[in-house]
C-alpha cells in the first residue's frame, strides 16, 4: 500500500484560466447548437447528412465540456482548431465551392454564416490558447 494516497476530492471541473477560453467555449456551444438545429432540415434531404450534422454538433458540445474538465491537455487545442477548420471546409463540397455556399434559395443563409464565423473564431482562439499555454 502506498503511503501517499489521494482523498478523491480533486474537482473534475477546471475553468479556463485565460478569458479567451470563455470565447472558445461560447463559439463551440453556438456552432454545436446550430448544427443540431440544422440537422432537422438536413435530415429531410439526406439521412446521412442529418446524422453528420448531429455528430458534428455533439462533437463541438463534447469538446467544450471536456475543455471544462481536468482532463483537457494542451495538444487538444490543436485538435479543436483542426476540427473547426475541417468543419468549415466541409461546407463547400455540400453547398458549392464559392460564395454561393453561404446562400440558400437565392438568399443569404444566416445559419451557415453564423456557424462558419463561430468555427473560424473558435479555430483562432484554440491556436492562440495553444501558443499561450
Amino acid at each position: 500500500m502506498c503511503a501517499n494516497s489521494t482523498t478523491g476530492t480533486e474537482s473534475l471541473f477546471d475553468p479556463p484560466s485565460n478569458p479567451v477560453g470563455y470565447v472558445a467555449i461560447l463559439m463551440a456551444v453556438v456552432t454545436g447548437v446550430l448544427h443540431l438545429v440544422a440537422s432537422t432540415n438536413a435530415i429531410q434531404f439526406s439521412q446521412t447528412l442529418g446524422i453528420l450534422f448531429i455528430l458534428n454538433g455533439l462533437g463541438f458540445l463534447g469538446g467544450a465540456a471536456i475543455y471544462l474538465t481536468r482532463f483537457w491537455r494542451r495538444p487538444l487545442f490543436l485538435v479543436a482548431a483542426a476540427y473547426s477548420i475541417v468543419t468549415i471546409l466541409a461546407l463547400f463540397p455540400v453547398q458549392g465551392w464559392g460564395i454561393e455556399a453561404f446562400y440558400m434559395g437565392g438568399d443569404l443563409n444566416p445559419l451557415a454564416v453564423i456557424t462558419k464565423a463561430a468555427e473560424a473564431i473558435l479555430a483562432v482562439c484554440a491556436i492562440y490558447l495553444y501558443t499561450d499555454a
